[in-house]
């Protein structure tokens, strides 16, 4: 088996998550790449070296959903870490979830690394199976959604 080149880092890496918020939900993604692969997620991915995390989140966002989105501000700062078989820490992220929205109107259209793309309603979240960190901030997200 071929190593990627973000398996097993010498330090943690910086995810930028999107919780793109509305009327019809949350738009989440089917992941296309390891970790989790086929798994239902939050759109996002690597920050970039000199990009800030709004800039990062905008740019994940377009790449994997082809939505405009503005970034409204922090939700929370979550810690992913993957061991393999034999305990070795194969993946680890620091990820950085913002919160976000699109025009009412907007559908997502899965492209990069998004096999899938779609506004989910709040009540089939459980339906998913998804991590119970993207649950939380998800929940976390859409009470936030509620006050702007």
């Amino acid at each position: 088996m071929t190593k990627t080149p973000r398996e097993y880092p010498d330090r943690p890496l910086v995810g930028v998550g999107a919780v793109i918020v509305g009327s019809q939900g949350v738009v989440l993604i089917k992941r296309g790449k390891p970790p989790r692969v086929s798994a239902w997620s939050l759109p996002g991915g690597a920050q970039k070296v000199g990009e800030t995390v709004k800039d990062a989140a905008r740019r994940e966002i377009l790449e994997e959903t082809n939505l405009n989105a503005e970034i409204h501000g922090l939700i929370d700062v979550v810690d992913s870490i993957t061991r393999d078989p034999d305990g070795h820490i194969q993946y680890h992220y620091t990820l950085v979830d913002v919160l976000a929205t699109v025009s009412s109107k907007a559908i997502p259209i899965a492209s990069g690394d998004a096999a899938d793309a779609q506004w989910v309603a709040m009540d089939d979240l459980p339906k998913l199976g998804l991590w119970s960190e993207t649950t939380r901030i998800i929940k976390q997200a859409h009470a936030m959604w509620r006050k702007l």
